[in-house]
C-alpha cells in the first residue's frame, strides 16, 4: 500500500507532466525508504511543472529532509515548438519562450509543500559546478538529448553519497520505445562499479550508491550546450 497521502496522490496524478502514476509511486517509495544515516537532501534535475516534485517532496518531508529542484524552466529540447511534447500555452508571450516556473510554483504551493521544496532556477551544469553538499537522492529527468543527459549524469552522479540513490527516468532498453541517452547513462552508472540497481518500474530505474569510487571508462559525448 502506498504511503503517499490520498489527497497528495490525487494532486500528483493530476499535475501537468509526463511521469506515469505507477512510476511516481515507485519514485516516492524509493526516496521515502532511504537509510536515515545517509547524509544530505534530495535533488531532482528537470522539474517542468512540478509533478515529480510532489512525489519527492512528500518523501523528503517524511524523512526530515528537503528537496532541491534544479531547472531553467525554459523547457528541454522535446518541449520546444515543432516537437511532440510542446505545449503552446506554457510559452511566455512577453519573451517568446517557455516558462514553466509559475506552473511549478503553483503546483507545489497548492500541495502545501513549499516548506520542503527549494526551487533552483538555472542551468543544471552551472548549478552543479558550485554544488558541494553530498546528496541522499538524485533524480535525473532533464534534457533527453545526448549532451544534456550525459552532462547531468557526469555532474550529479558523483555527488550521491554512499548508500544514497540515483534515479533515472525514461530508460528504454528497446530503442523503438524511446530515446537512447537516458538508457546510456543508466548503463554508465552500472558500468562505473559504484551503483547497483534496486528498483525498476516502467521506464524508471533506481540505483543505490555503493561504498566505491565512481569509475567510468565509457565513451562520453563531445562538449556542447546543456539544458536542465
Amino acid at each position: 500500500m502506498s504511503t503517499l497521502p490520498a489527497e497528495l496522490r490525487r494532486r500528483a496524478e493530476a499535475a501537468r507532466g509526463f511521469l506515469p502514476a505507477e512510476e511516481g509511486l515507485a519514485l516516492h517509495q524509493a526516496a521515502r525508504t532511504l537509510p536515515l544515516e545517509v547524509p544530505g537532501p534530495l535533488l531532482e534535475v528537470g522539474s517542468y511543472c512540478g509533478k515529480s516534485a510532489l512525489y519527492l517532496a512528500d518523501a523528503a518531508r517524511q524523512q526530515g529532509r528537503v528537496l532541491f529542484c534544479v531547472d531553467h524552466h525554459r523547457g528541454s529540447e522535446e518541449n520546444q515548438p515543432g516537437w511532440p511534447w510542446h505545449e503552446p500555452d506554457l510559452v511566455d508571450a512577453a519573451v517568446g519562450r517557455l516558462d514553466t516556473l509559475p506552473h511549478f510554483r503553483q503546483t507545489v504551493h497548492a500541495a502545501g509543500l513549499e516548506e520542503v521544496v527549494v526551487a533552483v532556477v538555472g542551468d543544471s551544469a552551472t548549478v552543479a559546478r558550485w554544488w558541494s553538499t553530498p546528496l541522499a537522492f538524485v533524480f535525473i529527468d532533464g534534457g533527453h538529448g545526448e549532451q544534456p543527459a550525459h552532462r547531468d549524469y557526469e555532474c550529479w552522479a558523483p555527488l550521491v553519497a554512499p548508500g544514497g540513490r540515483l534515479a533515472i527516468h525514461d530508460v528504454f532498453p528497446d530503442p523503438a520505445d524511446g530515446g537512447r541517452p537516458p538508457f546510456e547513462i543508466y548503463q554508465r552508472a552500472l558500468a562505473s562499479g559504484a551503483f547497483s540497481e534496486v528498483v525498476g518500474c516502467g521506464s524508471l530505474r533506481v540505483l543505490q550508491r555503493l561504498d566505491a569510487p565512481l569509475a567510468d571508462t565509457t565513451r562520453r559525448p563531445s562538449p556542447g550546450k546543456d539544458s536542465a
